[in-house]
């Protein structure tokens, strides 16, 4: 008795485990980094996204079809078996009509193998093995997809992360500056619309710390939602020391041409044309005779007095063996239209080939000119932010002795804000924009 209870209570825990979704989801998430790298969000995705996992998924489908297109070569081999009960009415000697039962039975094995059918098996063990190569491209492609996405998010993050830091600064000034000109306007030094224009300020500046907040944290939703990780579960990511924004430029038509050559979607495409030709040839095949050769061992019995069930087995056994010519004559013009859409496969896969190299052509000199654009913002922006950054130090001495004008003084300060803003977004565009060029020549990505 307590063997048997203690299973019931043993599958009743585990039970209530797996299915409960909550301490499901906290099993899951201990096993997840509470701070991750831009490489670990990029392991994470090869390894658990459901679209790529479904084209690996078809992938395996593929090769399973590689593997029965090999095997139609083979000879298939076929076993049956019959027993029958007959019943009748036998006519005897003396005139009488007794119902009878008579047991028989046959027995066979068969096998058949296609000899010749025009090239078709081969043309099909070809074409099975470009579409296995061509789901391999496919995943590479998707690989490379969430490459970019996932490091625009992360950037993204880090960029969200640096305003906080910044717009906090913003707010700390702001507050020392408010509470210096109340000491000032209680002794009568400056008038209340001063005081008021400073306070407006602080206000507007803690509003902007809470945009800023709310960007990173859709900006973390954003990279949650790529990596398709749990909903309760919370995270964070590296800052790296450094960001390199800006580095010698490799000439574009270099680029292109590495990209071109090692793409996976150009390849899949490349591959795309063969495909069609084989199917092509696969239709002219229609045309050909077909040459099989087939086989065949049985025997027989029937249940008889006369003859034991072994000894007629040995006298009805048979051999057999031959060979079957089939040639089409007329098809009601089934190969011909085989054929003629065959061709329009072909041309149609040459187009897609020439569509997307253009397209690549293109997005990577898209890629080449946001880069010199972000490279040329990026120089700007450090420039415009010296003389914003001096600009906006000067005023903020002469408010302290109490010598600035309040209009001049709020004028600086949001030419400062947006100088350090323009900046912040020019770094990190100039980031993600030379990353973007180096990956489609096949650089990894990295900050």
């Amino acid at each position: 008795m307590f063997p048997r209870r203690f299973v019931i209570l043993l599958c009743l825990s585990l039970w209530t485990y797996y299915n409960n979704p909550l301490m499901a989801q906290d099993s899951a998430q201990t096993s997840l980094p509470a701070i991750w790298s831009l490489q670990d969000c990029l392991n994470y995705a090869m390894q658990n996204n459901i679209q790529l996992n479904s084209l690996r998924l078809s992938r395996m489908s593929s090769e399973q079809d590689l593997l029965l297109s090999k095997a139609s070569r083979l000879p298939n081999l076929t076993g049956s078996a019959s027993q029958t009960l007959t019943g009748r009415k036998t006519l005897t000697a003396s005139g009488n009509m007794p119902y009878e039962g008579a047991f028989s039975g046959n027995y066979s094995v068969n096998s058949n193998v296609t000899l010749y059918q025009g090239g078709y098996l081969n043309y099909d063990i070809k074409q099975k093995g470009l579409l296995t190569q061509v789901a391999d491209l496919n995943i590479a492609q998707q690989v490379n997809n969430m490459t970019i996405q996932i490091t625009q998010a992360y950037l993204n993050i880090l960029l969200a992360r640096e305003n906080i830091v910044y717009v906090k600064d913003l707010v700390t000034t702001s507050e020392a500056q408010v509470q210096q000109a109340q000491q000032r306007y209680d002794v009568g030094s400056i008038a209340l619309k001063d005081l008021a224009s400073l306070q407006s300020q602080l206000a507007a500046d803690r509003y902007n710390l809470v945009t800023a907040e709310n960007q990173h944290r859709l900006n973390k939703l954003t990279l949650k939602q790529l990596l398709q990780l749990p909903s309760p579960y919370d995270f964070d990511i590296f800052s790296p020391d450094t960001l390199v924004s800006s580095h010698l430029v490799v000439p574009l038509q270099a680029a292109q041409d590495t990209a071109l050559a090692n793409r996976p979607e150009v390849k899949s495409a490349e591959l795309g044309v063969d495909v069609s030709s084989l199917d092509l040839a696969k239709a002219r095949a229609g045309f050909l005779p077909t040459l099989s050769a087939g086989g065949a061992l049985g025997s027989s019995y029937l249940r008889d007095p006369a003859n034991n069930f072994f000894k007629q087995l040995d006298n009805n056994f048979y051999q057999q063996i031959g060979l079957t010519l089939s040639v089409p004559i007329f098809t009601r013009r089934l190969n011909k239209t085989n054929v003629e859409k065959s061709k329009l496969e072909v041309d149609q896969s040459k187009l897609t080939l020439k569509d997307t190299r253009t397209n690549l052509s293109q997005t990577v000199e898209q890629a080449y000119i946001n880069v010199q654009n972000a490279q040329g913002q990026y120089d700007a922006s450090v420039e415009q932010l010296r003389y914003a950054t001096e600009s906006y130090r000067i005023a903020t001495e002469q408010l302290k002795v109490g010598v600035a004008n309040m209009v001049d003084f709020l004028q600086q300060k949001n030419l400062y804000i947006q100088a350090f803003q323009a900046y912040i977004q020019a770094k990190y565009n100039a980031a993600l924009t030379i990353r973007i060029y180096d990956f489609y020549r096949g650089v990894p990505v990295k900050l």
